[in-house]
């Protein structure tokens, strides 16, 4: 298995365990749930920004809704700690670009080797 491939198991992987985490959470850790979405984007020649922001059921709807729109998801606490304090529509700030920049340089690798790997499929699958 090549690097690509390793890459690609471990974001599902970590999908996964995301979601299994989830249903498998009490009452109370539900209430504790902390969830941020931010938005990049490119032509816009700007820092990301959070687009939204909520624990408990907010938090639920905001991972149900990235999950259903195939939209890629990380967990770290500290993180999502730091930028719940900032408020919705803001940009991130700038002690943070390296930490996100990191993350989502990531995003997009993984996006482009499933494009690449979508390509692949359909190209073999007209072969047949």
């Amino acid at each position: 298995m090549n690097k690509k491939e390793r890459i690609i198991k471990r974001r599902k992987e970590l999908e996964k365990k995301l979601r299994h985490r989830m249903d498998e959470l009490s009452d109370s850790e539900k209430s504790n749930l902390q969830a941020i979405a931010i938005k990049y984007d490119q032509s816009q020649k700007k820092a990301p920004t959070i687009v939204a922001s909520g624990r408990g059921n907010v938090a639920k709807s905001i991972l149900e809704i990235a999950e259903e729109n195939d939209i890629p998801m990380m967990e770290d606490k500290d993180l999502a700690k730091l930028l719940s304090s900032l408020k919705l529509k803001s940009e991130i700030p700038v002690n943070l670009f390296k930490i996100i920049a990191e993350i989502l340089a990531f995003i997009f690798y993984l996006e482009r080797m499933a494009k690449k790997k979508l390509n692949i499929k359909k190209k073999y699958k007209g072969l047949s």
